[in-house]
């Protein structure tokens, strides 16, 4: 009997593929059910943020910055706003500082949750996912209490942040789901300020850890899908512009907390877990230990935050909206509210790069003045979308399921690929 012949195929992989959530095409050639190579088609979700900011102020050009890794919402506002308050020249009241530090760090922490979540749906495995998403609603809570917006919080601002830290936390209501009893231990941590639902979390989630790697760090179905998947070597990482897990994971401790730190990381005690082998379950281990690692500055940041009172707003009211009880009463509030809202404020010619240590990687903004009340041009530095482009790379000599898991441990999200 003759060998059955292999056939080349072109496989398309996608829009509606479960691993990549509608807006990735994958133009994959097979040999069998080997991948010879994977092209990325992106532009399928055109979110056209940079041309956007360009017609808007610099204060409403922000909530854009939300939207573009819808997972780490903060954490992108920061690379804004820093790149603002750089070309102003201003330096932030050091409070906010802190709460900025302690929001980057929760929204790591969510941003991470729901990778190890899809990450492992994608894969095969159904508990995590439900695990991982009982700890995000209470950090989800954390966003509410401070902006009002479960995702999109807008809560930083260039000059600071948005408001201080709430002193009472939302409360569950009995309902026809919960009763009286389920009410009353669902507040039980509750009944204090936002600082101490956050440090009542900080307590529980070690523990909470500790469950997600009994679930798959030595689950021998895990290992066999992830241990070898997609190596990438240090060098081959740097040479590809990696950055975040994706380079920590290759065994390069680079991380901008530490190399060039902003706001108040120097003050801060944590370190930079890095991998030895650089393949998908190094990295799930590099994540894993991150979400320890923001844990513990989180404390640090309750304990500093508990201990010292102050403004979280720069007191220029050309560029920060004065009180709201002083706009009623004070007819030069007044006409500073109404000019910061209606045409903000001109920032000098120029142009300024910030960055921060963004879940996923280096989140770059690069801001270009000419003078004018918005920005002249806008260029997003997204780790996604490096990260992305070495898929191909990646998965390259691997079966097609394969490229599900390199997709998981990338930790893509298409809002800030697509830009």
């Amino acid at each position: 009997m003759a060998m059955p012949e292999i056939r080349n195929y072109t496989l398309n992989f996608g829009p509606q593929h479960p691993a990549a959530h509608g807006v990735l095409r994958l133009v994959l050639e097979m040999d069998g059910e080997v991948i010879e190579r994977a092209d990325p088609h992106i532009g399928l979700l055109h979110r056209a943020t940079e041309k956007l900011a360009e017609t808007r102020t610099y204060n409403q050009a922000l909530p854009y910055m939300d939207r573009l890794d819808y997972v780490s919402m903060m954490c992108n506002e920061h690379a804004y706003v820093m790149a603002v308050e750089k070309m102003l020249g201003v330096s932030v009241p050091i409070r906010a500082q802190y709460i900025r530090v302690m929001f980057d760090e929760i929204t790591r922490i969510l941003n991470h949750l729901m990778w190890i979540g899809a990450h492992g749906l994608d894969i095969g495995a159904m508990t995590i996912f439900l695990y991982a998403f009982r700890e995000r609603e209470d950090l989800m809570d954390c966003y509410e209490a401070v902006s009002g917006a479960r995702m999109h919080a807008a809560y930083y601002r260039p000059g600071g942040v948005y408001r201080d830290l709430p002193d009472s936390m939302p409360k569950y209501e009995t309902s026809k789901w919960h009763n009286a009893q389920d009410v009353e231990r669902l507040n039980r941590n509750r009944q204090g300020s936002l600082l101490d639902f956050i440090e009542d979390f900080t307590v529980r989630f070690p523990a909470c850890v500790d469950e997600y790697e009994t679930l798959l760090t030595e689950n021998r179905i895990w290992k066999q899908r992830t241990v070898d998947i997609g190596i990438v070597t240090p060098e081959r990482a740097l040479q590809l512009g990696f950055t975040g897990p994706m380079i920590r994971g290759s065994g390069i401790a680079w991380d901008l907390r530490k190399k060039q730190p902003y706001e108040v990381y120097d003050r801060l005690e944590f370190d930079i877990p890095v991998g030895t082998n650089g393949d998908t379950y190094d990295r799930y281990l590099v994540r894993v230990e991150e979400m320890r690692q923001s844990n513990r500055i989180i404390r640090q940041c309750v304990k500093w935050l508990r201990e010292n009172p102050g403004p979280v707003m720069l007191d220029n009211h050309k560029i920060t909206p004065p009180r709201r009880d002083d706009v009623k009463g004070d007819m030069e509030s007044l006409i500073h509210h109404f000019k910061l809202f209606t045409e903000g404020y001109s920032i000098p010619e120029g142009e300024a790069y910030a960055a921060v240590e963004h879940p996923k990687g280096e989140f770059g903004i690069y801001m270009v003045s000419d003078g004018a009340n918005k920005p002249y041009r806008l260029k997003i530095r997204a780790p996604g979308f490096v990260h992305l482009s070495a898929l191909d790379e990646m998965s390259r000599g691997h079966m097609l399921a394969d490229v599900v898991a390199i997709l998981g441990t990338q930790d893509i999200v298409f809002g800030e690929v697509d830009r």
